[in-house]
């Protein structure tokens, strides 16, 4: 069984999430953290529950969802993972969020992308298999995780509550969220739906917009 922990972090309010199971073993999902009160409060999450971090999985690598890579490095010694489509956006973060902001951020250094995954990736932790769905639209490495067994999907910014990722960064691209967003939309109704911004949603919800949306 899962524990999902959301910390919302960041200016952007970024949903970074600690999953965990039964047997202590757990990930970080796209560590936003900015503050250094973030970090901390991260850090102690893990440390009260006893946890043992595995991964830090990026669901996507504009700069508003991996400030916190270099924090998770130094404190647990892991590099960030994701989808190599994303690589380049990453090695640029701080020029990312001057652009978007329109102002410099003190962002500290990041450490390199470790592992790449694709389609055909099972990421282990405990007693669970996490699957990557390759999701493009938002950017081009954009991905969700796909818990099977639990019914459970990390949507990062593919899939929101009643919306969608934005497709006119950098990478994005409408046709491709299309395509992403009708595929989510084939799993099982009951999948519960963990989204990079906002609260959580199920798949039986948003497949009523996106079918009218994009009418298949």
């Amino acid at each position: 069984m899962l524990e999902i922990k959301k910390f919302e972090v960041n200016p952007l309010e970024v949903n970074c999430y600690v999953v965990s199971d039964e047997t202590g073993d757990a990930v970080i999902i796209d560590p936003g953290m900015f503050a250094q009160s973030e970090w901390l409060e991260v850090a102690e999450y893990v440390k009260e529950k006893g946890l043992t971090v595995k991964h830090c999985l990026l669901t996507h690598m504009h700069f508003d969802h991996a400030m916190g890579c270099h924090f998770v490095e130094g404190q647990w010694g892991l590099k960030p993972e994701g989808h190599a489509d994303d690589v380049a956006l990453y090695k640029n973060i701080a020029q990312q969020a001057a652009m978007f902001l329109g102002v410099a951020l003190n962002i500290p250094k990041q450490p390199a992308v470790g592992m790449c995954h694709n389609e055909s990736s099972i990421i282990r932790f405990g007693c669970h298999n996490i699957e990557m769905l390759h999701t493009p639209g938002h950017s081009k490495g954009s991905v969700c995780y796909y818990i099977k067994n639990e019914g459970t999907l990390f949507s990062g910014d593919t899939l929101f509550a009643g919306s969608m990722g934005r497709t006119d960064l950098e990478g994005g691209d409408n046709y491709q969220m299309m395509k992403s967003l009708v595929r989510l939309s084939q799993l099982p109704d009951d999948t519960k739906v963990y989204p990079g911004h906002g609260p959580e949603t199920i798949i039986e919800k948003e497949k009523k917009w996106i079918q009218v949306v994009f009418r298949r």
